[in-house]
């Protein structure tokens, strides 16, 4: 019986694209007490594997935790799969803002000791007794109360692209920082202030509602549903968003736009940004705010040493990393001296830039005539493979690659393998790889850019 992953995440981009079908990506949490959670977790696998539901999952004696890509003709069925389990009958799905098919590429599903890690004796308080949960409408009251304070229990990562107007923002990498600092922070008020709290999708603050109530403050208030929730009521009931900014979310997009302001800075360059990067460099993967001229110029990496590894061949590159931890079990996610304009800990509260209205007849300006379709990308390597269907494609050649999911990347073609070989110019019919910092899906297409 299959319990876990058979394709890579390559070859589950190309059969997403292939089939051609929506996905809706999502989010949900419960606290229960799970006797048995290895065999929760192998029960989920099997349902879910059937219906190609995909995502990242953490079960725990406590509860379950999941993000996830579900097809949207599976919707209905998926949550008939949650209803078998009287902890989560009528659970509520956080369904994302905005939507990509590509959010998750494999279902993994792993057992924890708990499904948020908080650094709480769960026996030393009562976990139940929780924080009053508030709908948008009577939290954005609430936040003009005076006598409200209000806070974020997101990481610092998550804040500086956008939180609440007033809102206390720790300089903080994890959640189980947070706490204690927040309670130092907030010991003269545990009285007579309302203590609002708000995350990602509501589940931090299930746990630190209680934790707080335990530490004595009386008033104790939590955002239902968090930032998702809140930003799907503003939309349906038109209520005014008190959230500026963006929202930042733990998959593949890295982020869902609430706001049209921008409130963070670019990391290289101190342009007005909030577009998050993973740094190129296998040995680094640091977290950063990169905009596009820096992600053009430093082809994704966050400094010029990551830029100079990224370029060497892969066989290099594995060498310097033997023997290192590397990747998600060390990086600090935005905390490098080599990020000019990181301000962690310093959030503005007024918005430096907006976002600029897309020209829909961008796509007619740029005079350009179609060459290939995409094939393949190979993620380790970091290779785009095309087919060429039209005319030639040469080394010098400025391309457009466009696709729903990728949407419009200019780049300049600087080396060029045609058929597996070394070559100048290739021709219709050949199958071409050249390297790209973005990955290439099976819908894009490649159009070369015509000069005026």
């Amino acid at each position: 019986m299959q319990l876990y992953n058979t394709l890579s995440a390559e070859e589950r981009a190309q059969l997403i694209d292939e089939a051609g079908k929506e996905r809706l990506t999502l989010s949900f949490y419960a606290y229960a007490k799970i006797e048995d959670p290895k065999k929760f977790r192998d029960d989920l696998f099997i349902a879910w594997n059937a219906l190609d539901a995909l995502g990242r999952i953490y079960v725990a004696h406590e509860g379950i935790n999941a993000q996830m890509s579900v097809p949207a003709d599976n919707f209905e069925a998926f949550r008939d799969t949650l209803e078998v389990y009287d902890f989560m009958k009528g659970i509520r799905l956080n369904v994302a803002v905005e939507q990509d098919n590509h959010s998750f590429l494999k279902l993994t599903i792993k057992v924890r000791n708990k499904i948020v890690a908080d650094g709480l004796n769960d026996e030393t308080f009562d976990v139940t007794n929780k924080g009053i949960h508030l709908g948008a409408r009577d939290f954005n009251s609430m936040l003009e109360d005076p006598n409200t304070i209000v806070v974020d229990f997101r990481n610092h990562y998550e804040s500086e692209v956008g939180h609440f107007e007033g809102a206390i923002t720790p300089d903080v990498e994890n959640f189980r920082e947070s706490l204690p600092i927040i309670n130092e922070q907030l010991q003269d008020f545990k009285e007579d202030k309302n203590l609002l709290m708000y995350c990602t999708g509501g589940i931090r603050c299930e746990k630190a509602s209680a934790y707080f109530k335990h530490q004595g403050f009386k008033n104790v208030y939590q955002l239902e549903g968090g930032i998702i929730e809140y930003t799907r009521q503003i939309k349906e009931e038109n209520i005014e968003s008190k959230f500026i900014g963006k929202n930042f979310v733990f998959d593949h997009r890295l982020g869902e736009r609430i706001t049209d302001d921008i409130i963070s800075q670019c990391h290289q360059c101190g342009k007005p940004c909030d577009n998050h990067t993973n740094c190129a460099n296998d040995a680094c993967h640091l977290l950063f705010i990169q905009c596009d001229d820096c992600k053009t110029a430093m082809e994704n990496t966050c400094s010029s040493e990551c830029l100079e590894i990224y370029h060497l061949p892969q066989a290099e590159q594995l060498k310097l990393r033997k023997g290192l931890q590397v990747g998600n079990k060390v990086f600090r996610k935005g905390k490098s001296e080599a990020l000019t304009f990181k301000k962690s800990g310093d959030l503005t509260v007024k918005p430096l830039a907006k976002v600029e209205t897309k020209d829909i007849r961008q796509k007619i300006k740029i005079k350009k005539t179609f060459i290939a379709k995409g094939e393949h990308y190979y993620s380790k390597s970091k290779i785009g493979q095309f087919l060429i269907e039209n005319k030639e494609l040469s080394v010098g050649d400025k391309v457009l690659i466009s696709g729903p999911t990728t949407g419009e990347q200019e780049f300049l073609i600087k080396e060029l393998f045609v058929n597996g070989s070394p070559s100048g110019t290739a021709k219709a019919g050949d199958h071409v790889t050249f390297g790209l910092p973005f990955r290439v899906r099976l819908s894009d297409k490649l159009y070369k850019i015509l000069e005026d």
